[in-house]
């Protein structure tokens, strides 16, 4: 990261005063503001360097990971930051071995690729709903270490975030998304079932994060009942877990703009013009 930032810690507690409730806001804008930046020098950093970054996403439903992968990528090329959320898999992939479909998402080289959810599903959503077997988790749980291992040492850099939500913050969340028509859509019925068997997740999270922890893929909590917090925090830890380098811009000379030519004619055909409704 370059050694010339340093994020600011600023003050989201919930305040009840207008005045503090706008400094709140006031604050959080400016600082993920200048996040977004850094994150633009480490793109450039990345396109010119060649560097292959995986950053996976995982955690409790309802945590903030959406939101936290929207502040990241909204700012930046979608051709460098590439965002993976795979659906369930068909019959030809549930064929295949397991981590074969993730593998086919990798990085090349001047890509940072962001796993919204990744092949820790099968330590998760695969073991507590039954999609496979309790062997076949145990011995995924075995195997992970391996494989991220085999990603490392290949020069990709690898990070694995984990969003935490406390049980009330989760199911005021979920409430949320049943009144709010702009939610609906989020809340699917692998939702409701995590918030009926929150323990059952909480045990497959556990052993999850035991047995996959390691000085090579470490994985990184991130406290998410505040969001805001948890996103300022998260891309923080990102800049500074990479070693990039502010590159110099080269700014390119536009020149002139060509003049009108002679014989150019104005095309009067009619055209249709999306109607102007602010007036």
């Amino acid at each position: 990261m370059d050694e010339n930032y340093e994020p600011s810690q600023i003050d989201v507690k919930a305040d009840s005063g207008s005045k503090d409730k706008k400094k709140k806001k006031w604050d959080y804008e400016k600082e993920i503001g200048l996040l977004q930046v850094e994150l633009a020098h480490l793109q450039a950093w990345v396109k010119k360097s060649g560097a292959r970054i995986v950053i996976i996403f995982e955690g409790r439903d309802a945590a903030g990971k959406g939101g936290m992968i929207k502040r990241i990528t909204e700012k930046v090329s979608p051709r460098v930051f590439r965002v993976v959320a795979l659906p369930a898999p068909t019959e030809r992939e549930k064929s295949q071995i397991y981590m074969q479909r993730y593998i086919a998402h990798l990085p090349a080289a001047g890509e940072i690729v962001i796993f919204d959810r990744s092949w820790y599903n099968r330590a998760g959503v695969d073991r507590v709903m039954g999609f496979c077997s309790e062997k076949k988790a145990e011995r995924f749980l075995e195997l992970a270490p391996r494989f991220e291992a085999s990603i490392v040492e290949s020069g990709v850099v690898l990070l694995k975030y984990f969003l935490t939500v406390g049980e009330e913050e989760q199911e005021r969340r979920f409430k949320r998304r049943i009144d709010d028509p702009l939610r609906q859509w989020k809340l699917s019925p692998m939702d409701v079932e995590s918030f009926q068997r929150w323990w059952d997740y909480t045990r497959a999270y556990d052993a999850m994060l035991r047995m996959t922890d390691t000085n090579h893929a470490p994985w990184w909590i991130v406290p998410s009942d505040d969001k805001k917090r948890a996103r300022i925090n998260c891309i923080s830890h990102i800049l500074q877990s990479i070693p990039y380098e502010r590159l110099k811009f080269n700014a390119p000379d536009l020149k002139k703009r060509q003049k009108r030519p002679a014989d150019f004619v104005d095309d009067h055909s009619i055209r249709h013009v999306v109607p102007d409704v602010t007036s």
